[in-house]
């Protein structure tokens, strides 16, 4: 078993659980009801912020019964290391976004510097309106002046965090809740 297997092995094995995994689902319930009443009459566009939004987008989706179209975008700043960089751009919408109203769907609000870049090339390309959902949003001081996601699922203090689309070197996406990395990993 090669040494990044084992490094993952023991991260998850001695993580703590944040959220249980009915404790999430309950999360995507209550967003996707808010979702509705606020976007289901206004065809929305729904960006998909790969790779971590891949999981909440999809457990979303399927609580969410109005016409909508989706597309996804794929900018990062981690590239499977656990500190971030300047945001790549990978893939931009295909979707044209004039005159749309475009809800971001993300795994986590941190810093949001990579939340703050698409939402102004959203804008950039004429979007009548730009909203954010993130499933977990981390409580510190270093967040982009004033931006805050429209949708929040739940909170964490700030730890690293990981399950339900989000990472841990690029693994752990699809751990069933959400977990903190102890201190000694």
């Amino acid at each position: 078993m090669s040494d990044n297997i084992t490094e993952v092995q023991s991260v998850y094995i001695s993580s703590r659980c944040l959220y249980s995994k009915a404790q999430v689902e309950q999360a995507l319930d209550k967003m996707a009801i808010t979702i509705t009443e606020e976007l289901s009459e206004s065809n929305p566009v729904i960006l998909c912020v790969l790779t971590g939004a891949i999981i909440p987008m999809g457990h979303l989706l399927t609580r969410m019964d109005f016409p909508l179209e989706i597309d996804y975008v794929h900018a990062t700043r981690y590239q499977g290391k656990t500190v971030g960089k300047e945001l790549q751009w990978l893939a931009k919408p295909r979707i044209d976004l004039t005159g749309r109203n475009v809800l971001i769907i993300d795994d986590i609000l941190d810093e949001g510097h990579t939340l703050k870049g698409i939402i102004d090339y959203c804008q950039q390309q004429g979007a009548n309106s730009v909203q954010s959902a993130v499933l977990v949003e981390k409580y510190h001081d270093r967040r982009v002046k004033d931006l805050s996601a429209d949708y929040v699922g739940l909170g964490v203090d700030d730890f690293y965090v990981f399950g339900y689309g989000m990472d841990y070197k690029d693994y752990l996406r699809n751990a069933p809740g959400i977990y903190a990395v102890t201190e000694e990993d």
